[in-house]
């Protein structure tokens, strides 16, 4: 066929869920003025450091690890989320997870 072209799809920007996901909770946070970005990108730069990312990072679980870390940080110098609510929360989801069989839905208790 003269004319065709392939099209492959384009990489995606985030390699897993979650990180889109906590990517998404950040901006719609910054959205609604809860912080400013420079503040975060300051903040999320300590982290890097402190955490030793120092080499280039390819958007992977390190860095949004990272991320995330630094959004609960400052979600708890808000008052917004403190960090035993999130560790809790943490283990209930990963409870959940464990004891859903296999291509169910993970629900979590309600308490």
């Amino acid at each position: 066929m003269s004319g065709c072209t392939t099209h492959t799809a384009p990489e995606p920007v985030f390699a897993e869920p979650w990180h889109a996901q906590v990517f998404a909770v950040t901006v719609a946070l910054n959205e609604a003025g809860r912080f400013d970005w420079s503040d975060w990108a300051t903040r999320f730069s300590v982290t890097l450091k402190r955490n030793g990312l120092a080499r280039e990072l390819d958007g992977g679980d390190d860095y949004f690890q990272a991320w995330l870390e630094t959004l609960e940080e400052l979600l708890a110098e808000q008052g917004a989320a403190f960090p035993n609510d999130v560790r809790n929360l943490h283990l209930a989801w990963e409870e959940a997870y464990l004891t859903t069989p296999h291509g169910q839905p993970v629900h979590l208790r309600q308490s």
